[in-house]
């Protein structure tokens, strides 16, 4: 994030209008934002950074983990860790979500969005080793009881 508008040390975004001005919290944003990423196809979840050498899933309950937001007076940067789906391109993924996020927050808010940057932490791999297990086994067929006349 290289843009020099943009500082680490404000905690609010504040957009500027007509009648008053209107403050968000950084944790809004990045709330905003994780919303709109795990949304797309292919994203497993995000990331909150390397915890003794693991990468940590998180699912929606925390949705401002592994986000950083970046904000100026009218400009917000975004720094996004996600763990993506195994065969999923990441490329696309990564469109996906820059696109997304920019329009949530965009949206949502009326700060403009000058950059969202991802880092791919891990990727997921589907659990095979049930369902394999489950079609090796032979099914038990159930003998179909009669019903009963009375």
């Amino acid at each position: 994030m290289a843009d020099t508008k943009l500082s680490t040390q404000d905690t609010s975004a504040v957009k500027k209008e007509s009648n008053g001005t209107i403050t968000f919290a950084n944790e809004v944003i990045a709330t905003i934002a994780g919303l709109a990423a795990v949304d797309i196809p292919g994203v497993a979840g995000m990331s909150g950074g390397f915890v003794d050498g693991f990468t940590e899933l998180l699912g929606r309950k925390n949705l401002s983990k592994g986000i950083k937001v970046e904000v100026g007076t009218e400009e917000v940067a975004v720094d996004i860790a996600i763990v993506v789906e195994y065969g999923t391109p990441v490329p696309e993924i990564a469109q996906n979500i820059q696109m997304a996020v920019m329009k949530a927050i965009e949206t949502m808010t009326g700060l403009k969005v000058v950059e969202v940057n991802l880092n791919v932490q891990g990727i997921k791999f589907k659990e095979q080793g049930a369902s394999v297990r489950k079609e090796k086994e032979p099914k038990e067929e159930k003998p179909e009881k009669a019903p009963r006349v009375k």
